[in-house]
């Protein structure tokens, strides 16, 4: 096993504790962040993703690492399901979701609530689908969290893990890593008073397990008929799973 990649080096704390720490620092920029570096590309990607839930017509579906709510939102246009939960363990993050889901008053459908995502705060069976944006490289304990997601899936359930990848061919992977190396730490700290979080981006992702290592993980704990969609020449995967 890698060592854990955690946002900052010289700190005592847990992977978790700093991660929430980190997005608790970067909330206010977070957004506008996400898609300047991503060149909006992020709002196609997540589209993507959601629409491998269509077939399904999840009526309550579960967001797990839900940050400021950007996925929750489309996936509510996209599925219109009944209710959706999402849970994050920043509340700064959290703060900013509350204030888009007032703004829109969509709180019959959508809440947000505190939460750890290894140790999710609900019953087993629950939820028709689990999904993960871009945060199943914080999680510390990358097996737990994706064991508890299928715990709180209801059997047939979907979970649906949008998450950046490692471009393997020539020339994108020497683009790729120039433009999250370099580019990305330097915006970060341009617009965000943390730049550590920002080099901590390219660092997690660098560490992840994408990939076949990662629907194998799926498949050790427990998801049948695992599947990996790259997209972009694999700077971003859709990974899926039925319980």
């Amino acid at each position: 096993m890698s060592k854990t990649v955690t946002p900052y080096q010289n700190q005592q704390a847990t992977k978790k504790e700093q991660v929430a720490d980190m997005f608790n620092n970067i909330s206010k920029t977070y957004d506008f962040l996400n898609h300047f570096m991503s060149l909006g590309i992020d709002i196609i990607w997540r589209k993507i993703a959601i629409n491998e839930l269509k077939a399904v017509r999840p009526k309550h579906i579960l967001d797990v690492a839900t940050g400021t709510g950007d996925f929750a939102f489309e996936a509510l246009s996209i599925l219109k399901p009944e209710k959706i939960i999402g849970v994050d363990i920043s509340r700064g993050m959290l703060d900013i979701a509350e204030q888009k889901i007032k703004k829109r008053n969509l709180s019959h459908q959508f809440e947000v609530k505190l939460g750890d995502s290894e140790k999710l705060p609900f019953d087993g069976d629950e939820f028709d689908a689990v999904t993960v944006a871009y945060g199943v490289r914080n999680f510390e304990n990358l097996e737990k969290g994706l064991a508890d997601m299928l715990r709180v899936l209801k059997p047939g359930g979907k979970a649906v893990v949008l998450e950046f990848s490692k471009p393997k061919a020539f020339p994108v992977k020497q683009l790729y890593n120039f433009y999250f190396n370099y580019i990305t730490p330097g915006i970060g700290k341009l617009f965000s008073k943390d730049a550590r979080a920002y080099s901590y981006l390219p660092e997690s992702v660098a560490a992840f397990p994408d990939g076949k290592s990662f629907t194998a993980l799926m498949e050790k704990v427990g998801y049948k008929q695992t599947k990996n969609r790259p997209l972009l020449f694999g700077i971003c995967s859709v990974y899926t799973g039925i319980k």
